[in-house]
């Protein structure tokens, strides 16, 4: 984004004073941020496979077995599955 169109130019004049003509990156606050999946769901539905594949664990269907079904690696799944998270 160009400095030019968001920023005041007295801004401007006291940043060029440190650096011009590159790319500056400017954080967000810390607390705008938001952990990965919040937004898209992609966390939320994470969250649920991994559910299922605990339950099904627990259920007693074996680790190969939930690798296949889940198109994931058997030490995925047993991260999944050991994991002290509910």
């Amino acid at each position: 984004m160009n400095a030019n169109k968001v920023l005041p130019e007295k801004l401007i004049v006291e940043i060029q004073k440190y650096i011009q003509g590159e790319t500056l990156y400017i954080p967000k606050l810390e607390t705008e941020h938001r952990k990965w999946g919040t937004s898209s769901g992609g966390r939320q539905l994470l969250d649920r496979r991994n559910a299922a594949i605990r339950n099904s664990f627990i259920s007693g269907t074996g680790i190969p077995q939930l690798a296949k079904e889940y198109y994931l690696s058997i030490e995925t799944i047993k991260k999944i599955v050991y994991s002290h998270k509910k």
